[in-house]
């Protein structure tokens, strides 16, 4: 174990634990009014690359980090995607 896998999980671990307080968030509420798709998705392709990178090049146990945060962006996706037609996230509504 490197000190370079050790700051990278850090890191993994700091941006990470966000990610389940914004999917229970938007799980409880179903409002996605405000929330970023694109920042999402670029998010998600930065995970991506990182799971790549790791598969291939320098595989250790952060890539367990970087799949778990990829689940919880991914999910947080979904759930976008199933509730930005709801009527409360909608500007025409108010």
């Amino acid at each position: 174990m490197d000190i370079g896998s050790v700051l990278e999980a850090g890191m993994m671990l700091c941006w990470g634990s966000s990610w389940p307080f914004q999917v229970s968030k938007t799980y409880k509420t179903k409002n996605v009014k405000g929330k970023s798709i694109l920042f999402l998705w670029l998010i998600n392709m930065g995970y991506v690359l990182g799971i790549t990178y790791k598969a291939f090049f320098h595989f250790d146990y952060v890539i367990w980090l970087y799949l778990l945060n990829f689940i919880f962006v991914m999910t947080d996706l979904i759930l976008y995607y199933r509730y930005k037609n709801l009527p409360e996230n909608s500007t025409a509504a108010k």
